[in-house]
C-alpha cells in the first residue's frame, strides 16, 4: 500500500476554483503515477481556512469516482501558510513508485520535488 502526496496554491475562494483546482490535482495525480482508480483505497482533502466556498471532494465526486471514500477537513491554521492552498492525500492498494504533485505556488511547499 502507498500514500501519494499532492498540493496546489493559490486557490481563489470561490466554488469554480476550488472544485476545477481539485480536478486538476487528482487527474495529476492519477497520471503521474499511472493509477488505476478502482485500486485508489481513500483520498483525504485539507484545505487552508481562507477556502470556504465548497468542498474539494466533490470534485472527485463530479469525475466519477463515486466509489472512492473522500474527506474533507481544514488544515492546521498557520499563520505562514501558503494562502488558497489544497493538499491532498491518496490512499493506494498496490506498491508503487510514488511521485507527489505539488502545481503552482505549492511547489514552494516541497522545493526538493
Amino acid at each position: 500500500m502507498n500514500a501519494i502526496r499532492g498540493a496546489i496554491a493559490t486557490v481563489k475562494n470561490n466554488k469554480e476554483d476550488i472544485i476545477e483546482s481539485s480536478k486538476i490535482l487528482f487527474s495529476e495525480i492519477i497520471e503521474k503515477n499511472s493509477l488505476e482508480p478502482k485500486k485508489i483505497v481513500s483520498i483525504v482533502f485539507t484545505t487552508t481556512h481562507d477556502l470556504t466556498e465548497a468542498f474539494p471532494a466533490k470534485a472527485v465526486r463530479d469525475m466519477g469516482y463515486e466509489y472512492i471514500s473522500v474527506i474533507d477537513t481544514l488544515a492546521p491554521n498557520i499563520s505562514t501558510d501558503l494562502e488558497g492552498c489544497i493538499r491532498i492525500l491518496v490512499t493506494y492498494q498496490e506498491d508503487i513508485d510514488v511521485n507527489h504533485v505539488y502545481l503552482n505556488e505549492a511547489k514552494n511547499l516541497r522545493p526538493d520535488r
